[in-house]
């Protein structure tokens, strides 16, 4: 494939056989202050008061997602997207969930097609750079830098090229393609860089330990088919947008925590489902976030320190003046790695 763009003959085959064989259509987005979304089917143009990036209704069972018996007593069924920013704006949530309630929970990553092409114009979304004042908009509202330029200096075209190298990195190793779809959302995110481009993709395969030959194999064959697979669990079960998270006990009791919440929602979920479950008191000192989670933005650390926005800006710049962490700024926010 090179190092520049994922060879473009197999990008377009991919999407032609994933989008024809899919009955998902074109993906779309709840648009802010919009009375009806009825007709909407906007990709990206997420709403951040309702904390959804919504898909257009389709014929479900709805209940397609059942109870799994795993090696913990709740069951966390994610359905994401590489370039979902409601997505983006939850990882404070889930990053404290997992440190709190991780000896009760397991959580399993669905990808959700997002953003299968750009053959469609609809409320006021026809091309990429539309999307670029929209991300900019959403990083204010959850206090997650996101920069929208992005859409205006190297736009993506799909988001299943990425979707897929998270399938095929999930055949390596399930915590090494967590880390790997977190390296991915700081590059498009923050760093401005379109990640269906192979340079970027093996670059967070290296960030997360992968083997970046594997995962071109694997992404060539067998990936493309799991990421199917897992658009038609996303349409069986009734998923209409993203993040929808699923949190079932293996009796078959389920829940459904849908778009941006608060983290007391997350919790009471776990807790409805598994009475018995008690929370972690883990370390909230800074060293000890820094090495479970070598990259943090403001309010990441403000929820897992327990600090004002405010309190910990202080904190991490002091730190930073001190060469203790590093920063990545962008014009809407930083995100502080440890040194």
């Amino acid at each position: 494939m090179g190092a520049t763009v994922l060879n473009d003959r197999l990008m377009k085959q991919t999407i032609y056989f994933l989008t024809a064989m899919l009955t998902l259509g074109a993906a779309g987005c709840r648009a802010q202050n919009k009375p009806s979304m009825q007709n909407n089917t906007n990709p990206l143009l997420c709403d951040p008061q309702t904390g959804v990036c919504e898909i257009p209704a389709a014929a479900t069972t709805a209940q397609a997602v059942k109870p799994v018996k795993g090696k913990k007593p709740v069951k966390v069924i994610y359905f994401t997207d590489p370039i979902c920013s409601s997505c983006w704006g939850i990882e404070p949530q889930l990053r404290k969930l997992k440190l709190e309630y991780g000896d009760w929970i397991e959580i399993s990553y669905h990808m959700g097609g997002l953003l299968p092409d750009w053959s469609y114009n609809s409320g006021g979304i026809s091309k990429p750079s539309d999307v670029a004042h929209h991300w900019d908009e959403v990083s204010r509202y959850y206090n997650m830098p996101i920069d929208g330029d992005v859409w205006l200096e190297d736009p993506l075209a799909s988001s299943y090229p990425p979707s897929i190298a998270f399938k095929a990195a999930q055949l390596q190793d399930e915590d090494k393609a967590v880390v790997f779809l977190r390296a991915l959302r700081e590059m498009v995110f923050l760093q401005k860089k379109n990640i269906t481009k192979w340079e970027h993709i093996a670059a967070a395969a290296a960030v997360a330990g992968l083997d970046a030959t594997q995962l071109k194999k694997d992404y060539e064959t067998r990936a493309g088919e799991l990421f199917k697979a897992d658009l038609d669990l996303a349409r069986q079960s009734g998923v209409r947008g993203f993040p929808t998270l699923f949190i079932t006990d293996s009796l078959g009791h389920r829940e459904m925590v849908y778009g941006f919440k608060p983290y007391a929602d997350f919790e009471n979920t776990v807790k409805k489902l598994c009475p018995e479950a008690e929370k972690t008191e883990y370390n909230a000192q800074w060293q000890a976030l820094f090495a479970k989670y070598p990259t943090l933005t403001t309010r990441e650390f403000a929820e897992l320190a327990q600090m004002s926005i405010a309190q910990s800006e202080t904190l991490l710049q002091q730190l930073a003046d001190q060469k203790q962490l590093s920063v990545l700024s962008t014009k809407n926010g930083v995100l502080w790695k440890v040194n």
